[in-house]
């Protein structure tokens, strides 16, 4: 496969997580979660469509740096992971949005969150600028972590 068209198919399995996402999401942003108590620390709704499509880029140059060294050892597992990681990360958006239970989402973020640790450190052994890439991801599941968290004991 051309490396440039695998770039775009990582591209788009990560677009296509935000797709899902978004769907659940947009069921529920305007009024559910409108009317939620929120911590002071909670940011604005404009935040969050810049910040998560600058993720799903990084997310994909990183899986897709590792699938170029995809013949050396510790390469595939990584490559499951990031597939695995992705329906982890959909399925955040369905269980908080579209059934409005953050409770059930912060058991789903926690299990992403663990996950993404676990590539990272994969990552640092395989690829250094792909680990790199993927830091900002890890650094903003553990904000939306302790975000979803107080969320929930506020509601």
């Amino acid at each position: 496969m051309n490396r440039w068209l695998a770039l775009l198919l990582f591209m788009a399995a990560a677009f296509a997580a935000a797709a899902i996402g978004g769907t659940a999401t947009a069921s529920s942003v305007g009024d559910w979660y409108q009317d939620l108590q929120k911590p002071v620390w909670n940011p604005p709704s404009w935040v969050f469509g810049p910040a998560w499509t600058l993720l799903y880029l990084l997310m994909s140059v990183a899986a897709w740096r590792v699938w170029l060294r995809r013949g050396e050892p510790g390469a595939k597992p990584v490559l499951w992971l990031h597939g695995s990681q992705l329906v982890l990360n959909a399925l955040w958006s369905i269980l908080f949005f579209g059934l409005r239970r953050p409770d059930l989402a912060l058991i789903d973020i926690l299990a992403l969150l663990g996950l993404l640790v676990v590539i990272q450190f994969l990552l640092f052994r395989l690829d250094r600028v792909a680990a790199y890439l993927w830091l900002p991801y890890v650094a903003w599941v553990s904000f939306a972590t302790a975000l979803n968290q107080a969320l929930w004991l506020l509601n």
